[in-house]
């Protein structure tokens, strides 16, 4: 039984892993995109306009990602003063991160249930585990990033509400506030809000795609 077990889990992690090595690369390839299109070719240069994903993974981030849910990558580099307007350049550029995981997330929710259907549940196991991955985590690591503290994404688009000098004061702290929200997390003192949103998402996707239910006669 306990051999049984830990070949569940170590499936299950793998199956997790394969999902990060899409939605981590399509985060991060995200921001540079934008930032490239808003006039900064910073990311671009540095080779981060790609879903290679060794171009953009942090080991101890992603373990974080296929052990518990949350994680990061490599910070894409931006140069604002390269934007027309440095405050909303770097605010459009951070929210495109979360965005791309909310559209994989909503993308993989629709393929998730064709495949179900289609295959009335008949899919490899694998695939379903797969597409189930790539929902739960795209929309957990959208979710995480949009904390509005540094180092988060949440923390640049929160600057077109704050006054500049605060929020490059609290930047000074971004390390120490990084390692306060992993305690918190580890610590399972996030596990409710974070849960609540993620759930909110979850039940969003599945409503807004009753149209796959329609297009079966389920409906």
């Amino acid at each position: 039984m306990g051999g049984l077990l830990g070949l569940d889990v170590l499936y299950d992690y793998c199956v997790r892993a394969l999902a990060v090595l899409v939605v981590i690369p399509f985060h991060e390839a995200a921001h540079a995109l934008v930032s490239w299109l808003l006039g900064d070719p910073t990311a671009k240069n540095a080779g981060r306009l790609s879903l290679n994903p060794v171009r953009h993974f942090d080991p101890l981030g992603t373990l974080c990602m296929v052990l518990g849910g949350v994680g990061w990558a490599k910070p894409v580099g931006i140069d604002v003063r390269r934007f027309r307007n440095p405050k909303v350049g770097m605010a459009v550029s951070a929210a495109a991160g979360p965005a791309a995981n909310f559209l994989l997330g909503f993308v993989s929710t629709i393929v998730y249930k064709v495949v179900w259907y289609a295959s009335r549940g008949a899919a490899p196991q694998i695939l379903l585990d797969f597409l189930w991955y790539m929902i739960a985590l795209n929309i957990s690591l959208a979710v995480f990033n949009l904390l509005p503290v540094p180092p988060f994404d949440g923390s640049r688009i929160a600057l077109l509400f704050l006054p500049r000098n605060a929020y490059f004061k609290a930047m000074r702290y971004e390390r120490y506030i990084m390692i306060a929200v992993l305690v918190l997390v580890l610590a399972g003192l996030l596990d409710g809000p974070l849960n609540f949103f993620v759930n909110a998402v979850y039940g969003a996707f599945f409503d807004a795609t009753r149209f796959v239910e329609a297009a079966f006669g389920l409906l």
